[in-house]
């Protein structure tokens, strides 16, 4: 909660800081997102969340730079001083190849849904990377039934031609 807390603290002060600077350039907050892993990948699907470990993360436009990120931080902290805020960085971020679905439903019920990516995966490739999921819905507003999560997970060796459905 404190990461979460953190991460959107900076991104909107950021949003602000270009929108009132000469750039003047207005955009919309990406949504949270989540790296996950576990040194066993099987306990996702298990949904053992004790072994799991994680990094939260929000995009930014490539227009925001390392000097407004800092700047942010800085405000953020002089303002509201959340506790994980000093551990916020700045990356690049590339994953390569992935296999991707929408869930809707509460992050309870995800385990066949990453079991089902796992096996499109495991017919055509490997495992790669960490678990991503991209959180689409704001859960302080919707309902856990509607709550809408992209599942992705990073792959080997597949071309992109092999993903394809078959009925395509």
């Amino acid at each position: 909660v404190e990461a979460v807390q953190a991460l959107f603290s900076v991104s909107y002060t950021a949003k602000f800081m270009v929108k009132k600077s000469p750039q003047a350039i207005d955009y919309a907050v990406m949504p949270l997102e989540g790296l996950w892993w576990a040194d066993d990948m099987s306990t996702f699907i298990a949904g053992d969340k004790s072994k799991w470990k994680w990094t939260m993360m929000i995009m930014q436009p490539g227009f925001v730079g390392a000097e407004i990120v800092h700047a942010a931080i800085a405000q953020v902290m002089k303002k509201k001083q959340p506790p994980a805020v000093s551990k916020l960085r700045l990356e690049n971020f590339a994953e390569g190849l992935c296999a991707q679905v929408l869930h809707v439903g509460p992050f309870s019920e995800e385990g066949p849904t990453i079991q089902k990516v796992h096996e499109f995966i495991h017919a055509r490739s490997s495992l790669a990377g960490k678990h991503h999921e991209i959180y689409l819905s704001d859960i302080r507003r919707a309902a856990p039934a509607k709550w809408k999560t992209i599942i992705r997970q990073p792959m080997k060796g597949a071309s992109a031609k092999s993903l394809r459905p078959s009925d395509e």
